[in-house]
C-alpha cells in the first residue's frame, strides 16, 4: 500500500536527516557498534518488509553500509514493482520457499504437545512473523528484527514458542539502549531493563534480568557495567515488600562481582551530587549505566518519558535470554532505530555462537 504524498515527503525528510545524523554522528559508542557489526556480516530477516516503509528505507541503508545482509519477507514481484532497487536484495516468500515443508514439520514438532495440528502449522508458516522466526530457528538467518508495525506481543510470541529461552527454567527479558546529549548522561550510553516483558518480577527474576542486561551491555562493546536496582527507596529509607525484593535481588547479584547497589532511587543512581547526599557509601557514586526497574510499569513509563520528554534516543526492546537473537521495535521507531537495532542484533549472534 502506497503512502499518500504528505507521508511520503515526511518519510523522505526523516531519511535525509537520518543519513546526516549517521554521517556526522558524535557518539563514538554507536560508531563502534556499526563497525563491529560490519565485521561479522550476518543475515538478518525482516518480516515487515512488504508493509513497512520505514523498514524498506532502513534495509537500504543497512545493505549499502554492509551492516548486515538483509533478508526481506514478502512477494518478490510485488516488492520489486514497488521499488526497483529491491531487486538487489534477497527476498523470500513463505508461499514459494523451497524448504517450506521443513519449517512446517519443525513448527508442528515444537508445538504439537500444546495442541497444534499439522494443518494449523501450515497456516502459521504463512504468517510473516512465524515464518521469519522459523528461518532464524532453522539457521537460514542469523537474527530477526521486527515490530515497527505490530505490537510487542505479536512480534515476539513466535520467538517465545519456537526459539525459547537459552537456559532451562530461565526467563526472557528485555532492555533499551538509551543515549544522547544530556548533562547527566554526559554522552554515555545506559541500559534500562526490563521495560517490555516481565510485569512483576520476583527476586530471582530481577537477578536474571540484571545478569542478562550485563551480557547485553558488554556485547555492545561497552565497558565497566555498573548496575542499579531501582526503587522509590534508597538504602532502606522506606520499607515495602517491593523494596525488600529489590534489596534481595541486589544482594544476590552482588556475588557476581560487578559494581552494583540497591535499593536506590533513580536520581541517586545517575547523579553524583545526589548520591553524595543520599548514599555517600554507594559504590555506584551516581555513575550507574545499567538500571534495573522493579516492575514493568515503572520501566516502560520511564523509558518513554526519557525518550519523548527527555529528548534522548531509546532503542529496543532488545530481547535477552533467547537461544537466538530476535528483537522487537517500538511502533514509534525511526529509520535510525531500525538500523541501530539491526547492528545490535548482529552483535548478539556472537553470544549465540559461543
Amino acid at each position: 500500500m502506497y503512502l499518500n504524498r504528505y507521508k511520503t515527503d515526511k518519510l523522505i525528510l526523516q531519511f535525509i536527516l537520518f543519513n546526516q545524523f549517521l554521517e556526522g554522528v558524535k557518539l563514538v559508542k554507536e560508531k563502534k557498534i556499526f563497525k563491529q557489526a560490519k565485521l561479522l556480516q550476518k543475515s538478518i530477516v525482516f518480516p515487515e518488509a512488504s508493509f513497512s516503509d520505514r523498514t524498506i528505507e532502513a534495509v537500504k541503508y543497512i545493505q549499502k553500509k554492509s551492516i548486515a545482509k538483509p533478508i526481506l519477507i514478502g512477494d518478490e514481484s510485488a516488492l520489486i514493482l514497488r521499488d526497483k532497487t529491491l531487486a538487489d536484495f534477497q527476498i523470500i516468500s513463505p508461499k514459494t520457499f523451497q524448504a517450506k515443508d521443513e519449517l512446517v514439520k519443525h513448527l508442528y514438532q515444537k508445538r504439537k504437545e500444546k495442541g497444534l495440528t499439522l494443518q494449523e502449522a501450515e497456516e502459521l508458516v504463512q504468517d510473516p512473523y512465524y515464518f521469519a522466526t522459523l528461518l532464524v530457528e532453522m539457521g537460514y538467518a542469523d537474527g530477526m528484527v521486527a515490530g515497527a508495525e505490530e505490537t510487542t506481543a505479536r512480534t515476539i510470541r513466535p520467538a517465545f514458542q519456537i526459539i525459547k529461552a537459552r537456559k532451562k527454567n530461565g526467563i526472557i527479558s528485555s532492555s533499551f539502549l538509551v543515549y544522547g546529549e544530556n548533562k547527566f548522561l554526559n554522552d554515555r550510553a545506559i541500559l534500562l531493563a526490563d521495560c517490555a516483558i516481565n510485569k512483576h518480577p520476583n527476586e530471582d527474576e530481577l537477578f536474571q534480568i540484571a545478569c542478562q542486561s550485563v551480557e547485553t551491555y558488554l556485547s555492545l562493546g561497552l565497558k565497566d557495567p555498573k548496575v542499579a536496582f531501582l526503587s522509590f527507596s534508597t538504602n532502606g529509607s522506606a520499607d515495602d515488600e517491593t523494596v525488600r525484593i529489590v534489596k534481595a535481588a541486589a544482594e544476590k547479584f552482588r556475588k557476581k562481582g560487578y559494581v552494583c547497589d540497591g535499593d536506590i532511587q533513580f536520581d541517586a543512581a545517575i547523579n553524583e551530587n545526589v548520591a553524595k547526599i543520599k548514599c555517600p557509601q554507594s559504590p555506584l557514586k551516581g555513575d550507574a549505566n545499567i538500571l534495573i526497574f522493579p516492575d514493568l510499569n515503572s520501566g516502560n513509563i520511564c523509558y518513554k518519558a526519557i525518550e519523548y520528554i527527555g529528548g534522548l534516543n531509546a532503542v529496543g526492546p532488545i530481547l535477552q535470554g533467547l537461544n537466538k537473537p530476535v528483537n522487537d521495535l517500538s511502533r514509534g521507531c525511526s529509520v535510525e532505530d531500525i538500523v541501530l537495532l539491526t547492528a545490535i542484533t548482529v552483535l548478539q549472534t556472537i553470544k549465540e555462537e559461543k
